[in-house]
């Protein structure tokens, strides 16, 4: 699975730019044109960091398996959920997670300045994000992500 992440703490906008990445609401499979590719690329998107939505690794990866997508765009929290720090985890935790279960990842965008420790060449600071026109991040970590 080809993941690309969007990592960032409250009110930095993740769920705005999924939507505006994605055109969903919640939960959506879309097909997204990369710019390296010659057909579209089947999508499961979803909107609310993983812990926000006390959604544990093993449910996720179950979700988007049921997807039957060739990738997916997802929102993590850099911290761990405060009521539940062993179910829902870091950042870093679920990364490293989904890559021992094969997935690779293609892109992380942060949104602000915490990366919640994840670590990766293709990651890339949106400082800015929490108070900069959505549609200028949005347009900046499509570039990123290689998306036309």
């Amino acid at each position: 699975m080809d993941a690309y992440i969007l990592i960032g703490n409250a009110n930095t906008r993740k769920t705005s730019i999924v939507r505006s990445l994605s055109g969903c609401f919640n939960r959506s499979v879309r097909d997204i044109q990369l710019q390296s590719g010659k057909r579209p690329v089947r999508f499961y998107a979803r909107v609310g960091a993983l812990q926000s939505t006390r959604t544990t690794v093993d449910e996720f990866a179950e979700e988007v398996a049921r997807s039957r997508c060739e990738a997916v765009l997802f929102c993590l929290s850099p911290s761990a959920n405060k009521t539940d720090l062993l179910e829902y985890p870091d950042a870093q935790a679920y990364v490293t997670a989904l890559r021992e279960r094969g997935w690779r990842i293609k892109a992380v965008a942060v949104l602000g300045q915490d990366s919640g420790g994840v670590r990766a060449p293709n990651l890339r600071q949106h400082i800015q994000a929490p108070t900069a026109p959505v549609n200028v991040t949005a347009r900046d970590v499509r570039a990123q992500f290689g998306w036309v």
